[in-house]
């Protein structure tokens, strides 16, 4: 499923509840009571908000529920407003959804090890779920800043018992990677989703002794080591179809100036992580600064996110 997008398609808050401290659980179902599309543990869907902003949210519900989509919802203060503007959604309010997307599928293995940092606990409900249903071993660290802060931990509890292991930094501290790492066997999947100190750390402790199990992560923003390249110069690009060669300032992203050539150009997230803006590369290098490709595709030269990528050539060619 990774990649497959559906069109927009509008839907309607059945249910709004608290899931935790900051934490707001939203159910969607279809304004026509129509089947929404299946979706895959993993996935997330982009919700259009009444003020015209996009935002992808995993999906946290049961897949095989084709009548109802549920999100979970972080609200944060100094954040951009969309998640504010969730937390102010009222049961009936209609909207819109995009998708469902899958760009963190969940791959066949023996062992499964699942590290949660706060609201990144949202992917891992059907992930779990749909392992534990296949009699899969696995585990779960899950960290945050505090209990009543951690959301679905009690749904988690019920679901798993001791394989559950909640870390209120609060009153524990950060979670012990190294010991959670230590209790899976070589091969095992580790999927991680949080904060970037954790999954750096993670990657870190991976990388120093634990190389042969095999890394999955979602990133809650397009933060990347590339990032820190500073952006000294201009390059060009060139809208294929249109013909057009834009200038690229250091201090403007690829997609804001595509923007102005190409109004509908599609994005989402704006911050590398949902793969919405994806646009095909016909010429040139890209610098690759997204969270959406994984470390084994950060050479590919055929795609770019240009909300956050730029070129390491003077000329990108794009198919637009």
């Amino acid at each position: 499923m990774r990649g497959e997008s559906h069109p927009s398609r509008d839907v309607v808050v059945s249910d709004l509840s608290q899931a935790a401290d900051g934490v707001v659980a939203v159910e969607l179902v279809a304004a026509d009571g129509a089947r929404l599309p299946g979706w895959e543990p993993g996935a997330h869907a982009e919700l259009v908000l009444p003020s015209g902003l996009i935002r992808p949210y995993s999906l946290c519900g049961d897949p095989a529920d084709r009548e109802t989509y549920r999100v979970g919802v972080l609200r944060v203060p100094d954040g951009r407003g969309g998640s504010a503007e969730v937390h102010s959604l009222r049961e009936g309010r209609r909207i819109a959804i995009r998708g469902p997307r899958n760009k963190f599928p969940l791959v066949l293995a023996n062992h499964y090890l699942f590290i949660a940092g706060g609201i990144g606990v949202t992917p891992f409900l059907p992930m779990i779920r749909a392992v534990a249903a296949a009699g899969h071993e696995w585990r779960l660290v899950y960290g945050g800043r505090s209990r009543a802060a951690m959301a679905f931990a009690d749904e988690l509890l019920d679901l798993g018992g001791d394989r559950v292991h909640l870390v209120p930094e609060d009153t524990d501290g950060l979670p012990d990677l190294t010991t959670a790492l230590a209790g899976t066997p070589p091969g095992a999947a580790v999927y991680a989703c949080g904060p970037e100190p954790l999954l750096t750390a993670l990657e870190k402790t991976m990388s120093t002794g634990f190389s042969d199990r095999y890394l999955h992560t979602e990133r809650f923003g397009s933060w990347h080591p590339s990032q820190q390249r500073p952006d000294k110069e201009e390059f060009k690009a060139e809208l294929r179809r249109s013909g057009r060669v834009l200038p690229v300032p250091a201090d403007r992203s690829l997609l804001e100036v595509i923007r102005e050539a190409v109004p509908e150009a599609a994005s989402s997230c704006e911050e590398g992580v949902c793969g919405s803006c994806e646009l095909r590369v016909l010429g040139g290098t890209p610098d690759h600064r997204d969270t959406v490709l994984s470390a084994a595709e950060r050479d590919r030269s055929d795609v770019i996110y240009p909300c956050v990528s730029r070129a390491r050539s003077s000329v990108l060619t794009v198919d637009l």
